[in-house]
């Protein structure tokens, strides 16, 4: 049997999905990397992080100056001042990449919906083509995929029409409005049954 016959092999090419789940993995996989990396408890922890993390760093670094030189201010040792110092070093370091992921996040969202939209619109154009060409006899067999086209679009982009205002019979002319009063009256108050 010869081999120059066959065909190669190929191995299909990756989905998106699996792209995604892919980087998905590298992304979770940052955090083992990130030193100090906390996970938030429930949802408001940050904002009860909020006043003391705002604290300016030059208020950290001269209540540092004051713990090393004042031993009454020391607590567990003299591991505070250190500690606090290196906390206020990570916090700097590691601002600019949560403002990155963040930025990597809008354009990753920006991204998905510019291929959303594409493809949609794609698929608009090629419906429109497609209801054109139904009422031809020549490409009358497009009318059943325009009909499922249809049905799977839904109501999507249809405008909903409003109902019209009633219109007064002729020979009619409408009730004049009446401005509202400011002033109310109101009834006087009749006292609780006993």
């Amino acid at each position: 049997m010869s081999t120059q016959n066959e065909v190669p092999v190929t191995p299909p090419p990756a989905s998106y999905t699996d792209d995604a789940a892919a980087i998905i993995d590298v992304v979770r996989g940052l955090k083992d990397q990130i030193p100090n990396f906390v996970i938030p408890e429930s949802k408001g922890a940050n904002q009860k992080l909020a006043k003391a993390a705002s604290v300016p760093l030059t208020f950290i670094n001269l209540a540092a100056v004051a713990i090393r030189n004042n031993g009454e201010l020391a607590r567990g040792g003299n591991t505070v001042q250190p500690q606090m110092l290196d906390l206020a070093s990570f916090a700097e370091a590691f601002a600019p990449l949560a403002d990155e992921l963040e930025a990597m996040a809008l354009f990753i969202r920006h991204s998905v919906q510019a291929a959303r939209n594409k493809a949609g619109s794609e698929a608009l154009t090629t419906y429109a083509l497609a209801q054109r060409l139904a009422k031809r006899p020549e490409t009358a067999s497009l009318a059943p995929h325009v009909e499922d086209m249809r049905i799977a679009l839904g109501n999507f982009g249809r405008k909903t029409k409003s109902k019209p205002a009633p219109t007064p019979a002729p020979g009619t002319s409408p009730a004049p409005t009446q401005p509202s009063s400011p002033v109310t009256t109101s009834s006087p108050a009749t006292p609780p049954k006993q």
